[in-house]
């Protein structure tokens, strides 16, 4: 057990637009917390980029800022957790620790082309799935490995020597935080590869050789909640005790720890999972099946089904169309207007997710007219956020009841978007089933102090943290069914405009 005064667990919360650091007290507390941001880089349209080391040093930095604020000691600190933007792809010389190559964004397309020729494959989609739980899209890890290891001057070959490492974000923090000694990842972050048996908790052969990736790249595979080094880069060891993947991190957080239980993180992307406990569950209305956090060796399962666009869309509203200033300008000009007019946004700026799954779609705005107002778009675009959200729990709930199991009764949430009073109402009417905002809405961060806190004995177990969540507001569906079904089915017309080509 840590000593009496290990009360506090600092999380490293290294995002796609900024890293941020927070410490928490053990009753999952605020007790500071620093961020900075970092530049997005885009070669191309539809590539994005970061810059390694700037990823480091911002997690670095806002690590001892946030320390500092705390006014504590390392020997304060009975764990770090890391929770990161997954299916982000770098790849780095272990000699030198440099990369060879920024690092390839989870938002980036330039795979697509591979892509479609593993589709074409006969049986390769299958055998993915069954291993893997994911479908074959641009947005998972091994096809941007292999792109970096084709692209990079010499890389296969070093690869093949053992000079590389690759890893998600995760495993690139903990290698610079133990300089060198320690190459790994969690389960939630391999299952985003397309290289992991989620069945098994290993990496599958068969997938690499035909993505022609040697596994003297790999790192080692953990548990979420394991105490996997230390780092001294604070002035003391401190135990690195958890790791998990950004949204499997917000589920843990929400205290989503059995089967049925749903959380919807609304950031720049929406991400919507489903605890399905220890059972491997296909989807048959297009979403994947994904390795939840694990505190310990037994697999477990959540279904999930991510948005492209979300906060993104009220950037767009701002830097695009400069309809506002401020993001937080955005709900009071949506609610100028009683509703949004018959205009409906389908935010497609990078494709479309589950359920639908186009690489090729691309946003639009339909049902324009000569009375529609900036104030209506940006109804609709806030509005677009809960649709794309309710069309995912639609699907969820019907894999749920086909499994023999049940549908969510409700939807806690968390992520910046969640302070939007009017987007969670609407929410809550497209579903028909409350939506429910906690006290602490940093979540995902929560969640990887939490696994920390468990690797460390901290918490003795996970009802001792379900214990601790507590609701801050429920909103309650307002709306009736059948008008409710009546926009979800515009909205689907909207969507299929929008893949139209």
């Amino acid at each position: 057990m840590p000593s009496p005064r290990k009360e506090h667990l600092l999380a490293l919360d290294q995002g796609t637009s900024s890293s941020r650091a927070i410490v928490f007290h053990a009753s999952g507390r605020i007790v500071a917390m620093a961020q900075r941001e970092f530049r997005q880089i885009y070669p191309q349209p539809g590539w994005v980029e970061h810059d390694p080391e700037e990823i480091w040093a911002t997690q670095l930095a806002v690590a001892k800022e946030a320390l500092a604020h705390a006014g504590l000691e390392p020997i304060d600190i009975a764990g770090i957790g890391i929770t990161n933007q997954r299916e982000t792809t770098l790849l780095w010389n272990r000699r030198t620790g440099k990369p060879v190559h920024h690092a390839i964004v989870w938002q980036d397309r330039r795979t697509e082309p591979l892509c479609a020729q593993l589709r074409a494959q006969e049986g390769y989609a299958e055998q993915l799935r069954e291993a893997t739980g994911l479908v074959i899209d641009p947005y998972f890890s091994g096809t941007k490995l292999r792109w970096l290891l084709d692209h990079v001057n010499g890389a296969h070959i070093a690869a093949a020597k053992g000079e590389l490492a690759f890893g998600t974000v995760d495993s690139w923090l903990l290698w610079k935080l133990t300089e060198g000694r320690v190459h790994a990842t969690d389960v939630s972050n391999a299952s985003r590869t397309m290289l992991f048996d989620i069945r098994h908790n290993r990496w599958d052969h068969g997938l690499l050789k035909a993505l022609h990736i040697p596994d003297s790249v790999l790192p080692q595979v953990v548990p979420s909640a394991h105490v996997v080094g230390e780092t001294s880069l604070f002035g003391a060891p401190i135990l690195l005790a958890g790791v998990a993947g950004d949204q499997q991190a917000a589920l843990f957080g929400q205290a989503c720890f059995k089967a049925g239980l749903a959380k919807n993180t609304y950031g720049t992307g929406c991400f919507l999972l489903m605890h399905t406990g220890e059972r491997f569950e296909k989807s048959a209305n297009g979403l994947i099946t994904t390795a939840a956090a694990q505190t310990r060796r037994r697999p477990e399962y959540a279904l999930e089904g991510s948005v492209f666009i979300a906060g993104a869309v009220v950037q767009w509203l701002r830097d695009g169309l400069h309809a506002i200033r401020g993001s937080h300008e955005v709900q009071p000009l949506a609610e100028s207007v009683p509703d949004s007019g018959g205009v409906i946004v389908v935010p497609a700026f990078a494709g479309l997710g589950a359920p639908y799954w186009d690489a090729e779609a691309r946003g639009a705005i339909v049902g324009l007219t000569r009375g529609s107002t900036v104030a209506h778009v940006a109804r609709a675009a806030l509005e677009s956020i809960a649709f794309q959200s309710a069309a995912l729990l639609q699907a969820m709930a019907k894999d749920a009841v086909a499994a023999g199991g049940a549908a969510p009764t409700e939807l806690r949430v968390d992520g910046g978007a969640t302070v939007n009073d009017l987007l969670m109402q609407f929410q809550a009417d497209l579903l028909g089933i409350p939506v429910v905002r906690p006290k602490v809405t940093e979540t995902t961060a929560l969640g990887a102090a939490y696994l920390a806190g468990i690797a460390t004995g901290v918490y003795a177990n996970l009802d001792e943290l379900a214990a601790q969540w507590g609701e801050e507001r429920r909103f309650v569906p307002t709306l009736a069914r059948d008008k409710a079904a009546e926009k979800m089915a515009a909205w689907e017309r909207a969507v299929r405009q929008a893949r139209a080509r």
